[in-house]
C-alpha cells in the first residue's frame, strides 16, 4: 500500500468533515466526487446551488453538503463571532456580513472556527496568503506552537532514500527568510509532523550549500545557529546541520562529508534556509523527479486547513483532503 493509500485508510476509518470553499473550479468537483465515492471524508462545498449545480458540470456530488452563506441559519451567528474576534482592528457587523457572504474562504474558516467543520482545503485558485489570511485572523496558532509554517509531503517513485522515498519539505510555501529561532521552530514543527502523517521516526537535516564548516558565509552562520537552538529545543530529536543535501540523504556521502552524524545520509525531513530554495527545491524534485507533492500543508494553525498549489491536480486536492482529515483526527 502506497503513502497516500495509507493516508486514505486512516481518514476512512474515522470520517471528518471538510469544508472545500472553491467552488468555481471545475477541479473541485472533480475531486469532491472522488472522495465521496472512497469514502474518504464528508464535505461540504461552499456556495449557493444555482452557482453549484452550474459549475458541477457531470460530477457527482450528491453526498456533499451545500452551505450559502447568504441562506444558511448559521450565517448571523458567524458574524457575531467575526466581529468578536476581528474588533479590535475595527471590525463591524456590516464588514463582517459583506465578507462573509463574498469570500468564501472566510465562511470556510468560520464553519472550522465555530465547530461545524474539521478542517478546510483550499488553493486551487487563490494565493496561499489568500487561503491562510483568514486562517491567521480567525483561528489563529496552535497553543505552545510560536510560527505557522508550511511544509510539503514528497512522495519519490522508486527511491529508497528518506522514508522509503517519503519526506518532509519545509518550508517550501510560506516562511520567505526564517531567521534562526523561527528556523529551528520549522524543523521542530516539521519533526512533528512528519510523526503523525507517515508514522516513523523523523531524521532532520538542516539544509545549506555547506556542509560541517566545508563554506564560510553569513547564510551558513544562519543555519548552524537554527540547528544549535533547535537541539536544545527539542534534544530528543535525530537533527543535525549544516548539511548540503547529498550529504543529508545519500548514505556514502553523508558518511564521507559529516562522519560520526546519526542525520548524514538518512535524512528524511528536510529544513530548507529559505522559501526560495525550498519552493525551487519541491518543484525540481516533483517535476523532474515525478514526486507526488502534497501540499503547503500548514502547522502551526489551531485547527487543519492545507493549502494547495494552483497547479494542482483533482488527485491532489483528494490527497490533501485525506492529510487534513488525518491532521483533525489526530485534534
Amino acid at each position: 500500500m502506497g503513502f497516500i493509500d495509507e493516508i486514505k485508510a486512516r481518514a476512512k476509518a474515522c470520517k471528518k468533515t471538510i469544508v472545500l470553499p472553491e467552488t468555481e473550479d471545475e477541479r473541485t468537483y472533480k475531486a469532491a466526487e472522488a472522495v465521496l465515492k472512497e469514502g474518504i471524508a464528508d464535505l461540504v462545498l461552499v456556495g449557493s446551488k444555482e452557482e453549484i449545480e452550474k459549475n458541477k458540470g457531470t460530477y457527482d456530488i450528491s453526498g456533499a453538503a451545500i452551505v450559502d452563506p447568504a441562506t444558511d441559519a448559521r450565517t448571523e451567528g458567524y458574524i457575531a463571532k467575526l466581529v468578536e474576534l476581528r474588533q479590535k482592528k475595527g471590525m463591524t457587523p456590516e464588514q463582517a456580513k459583506e465578507l462573509l457572504l463574498n469570500n468564501y474562504l472566510y465562511y470556510g474558516v468560520m464553519m472550522v472556527k465555530m465547530g461545524d467543520a474539521d478542517g478546510m482545503v483550499s488553493g486551487a485558485c487563490h494565493s496561499t496568503a489568500d487561503t491562510l489570511r483568514p486562517c491567521l485572523q480567525i483561528l489563529k496558532t496552535k497553543p505552545g506552537t510560536k510560527l505557522v509554517s508550511a511544509f510539503f509531503l514528497m512522495v519519490v517513485p522508486d527511491c529508497d532514500m528518506g522514508a522509503d522515498g517519503t519526506f518532509v519539505f519545509a518550508d517550501a510555501g510560506l516562511e520567505q527568510n526564517p531567521d534562526p529561532e523561527k528556523l529551528a521552530n520549522i524543523a521542530i514543527s516539521s519533526a512533528d509532523s512528519f510523526t503523525l502523517l507517515v508514522g516513523k521516526e523523523p531524521v532532520v537535516a538542516m539544509l545549506s550549500h555547506s556542509t560541517k564548516g566545508s563554506a564560510k558565509h553569513a547564510d551558513v552562520d544562519k543555519v548552524v545557529e537554527a540547528t544549535k537552538i533547535a537541539q536544545g529545543l527539542a534534544p530528543e530529536l535525530a537533527l543535525d546541520g549544516e548539511l548540503q543535501l547529498d550529504a543529508a540523504i545519500v548514505p556514502e556521502v553523508g558518511a564521507s562529508k559529516a562522519p560520526g552524524s546519526k542525520v548524514a545520509g538518512h535524512a528524511n525531513v528536510l529544513v530548507f534556509p529559505d522559501l526560495d530554495a525550498g519552493n525551487i527545491g519541491y518543484k525540481l524534485v516533483q517535476r523532474l523527479g515525478k514526486a507526488e507533492a502534497y501540499g503547503p500543508l500548514t502547522q502551526g494553525i489551531a485547527a487543519p486547513v492545507n493549502d494547495l498549489s494552483r497547479g494542482c491536480s483533482a488527485e491532489d486536492i483528494v490527497g490533501v483532503v485525506a492529510i487534513t482529515a488525518v491532521q483533525a483526527q489526530a485534534e
